[in-house]
């Protein structure tokens, strides 16, 4: 009687003609990592080959080879995942974290028509992380470097509202007021008038500040200690609906806030 091959040994044993493209070998390596990562607490070479299916000497000469290249790690006779192991799982939950925030930003645009940009403050600069836009209702153009010019434009407003007088301060200092256009703000003293005037997690609107022929509106977002914001712009013809699509983004963000709080350690 012929014996059945097991479910490892049925995946890695000869069946329909395949690409040519395919590796065994690196094929076998994949599986013993993944019986690896099985094993919070480590596994010998002997339950590792088979569970995966292959015999001692193959299944020790690629546990050997993935250990010296840093996928794997040994301890006292078990293998246990690596360093370069833990660093792809690491890039593929920040990718996951990147596909939720732009679903986010995605699903806010669809909502109020409008091109929506999500952006954070670190290291003294301001950093927009992502922007969601399309053909009919496009980003505006960056003309001027945002980092330089969060005086003008409403995501940096917002982001510069949020922090104390003295990292305000520091910020100007290293990116002085200048201007943009006919409405800028004239000069430093009447843009911290502006932003003291505003409550900490009060929403910013620009008119023509950066951009001529653009509104914007930025609502800001608490995400611990980081001073965050997610923003929109319009065409100034539709500034009247800016307030309406502020009260509107702030509704659908309180319903997506945990997003956004994973998407800063991106």
């Amino acid at each position: 009687m012929q014996r059945r091959a097991s479910p490892a040994e049925a995946h890695l044993a000869p069946g329909p003609p395949q690409s040519t493209t395919l590796i065994g070998s690196v094929q076998r390596a994949m599986r013993l990592l993944e019986a690896v990562a099985d094993h919070e607490y480590g596994a010998p070479a002997k339950q590792l080959a088979r569970e995966v299916g292959l015999a001692l000497p193959t299944a020790y000469h690629l546990l050997r080879t993935l250990t010296h290249e840093g996928y794997l790690r040994r301890e006292k006779g078990l293998f246990f995942l690596g360093e370069a192991a833990e660093q792809l799982g690491g890039s593929a939950a920040k990718q996951k974290r990147r596909s939720m925030m732009d679903d986010a930003l995605a699903q806010w645009r669809d909502s109020i028509s409008a091109p929506v940009y999500y952006a954070v403050y670190r290291e003294g600069e301001v950093d927009v992380l992502s922007v969601a836009d399309t053909p009919s209702n496009p980003a505006v153009e960056e003309w001027a470097d945002f980092r330089e010019t969060a005086h003008a434009h409403a995501v940096g407003q917002c982001l510069l509202s949020q922090l104390g007088e003295e990292a305000r301060r520091d910020h100007l200092a290293r990116c002085p007021v200048q201007s943009l256009t006919p409405y800028t703000v004239r000069d430093e003293r009447a843009l911290l008038r502006r932003l003291e005037r505003l409550g900490r997690m009060e929403p910013v609107v620009e008119r023509q500040e950066y951009a001529l022929g653009a509104v914007c509106a930025a609502v800001p977002i608490t995400v611990g200690a980081t001073a965050a914001t997610v923003a929109f712009s319009l065409p100034a013809h539709q500034a009247d609906r800016l307030m309406p699509a502020v009260r509107r983004l702030q509704a659908e963000i309180g319903k997506l806030l945990g997003t956004l709080t994973l998407s800063i350690s991106i």
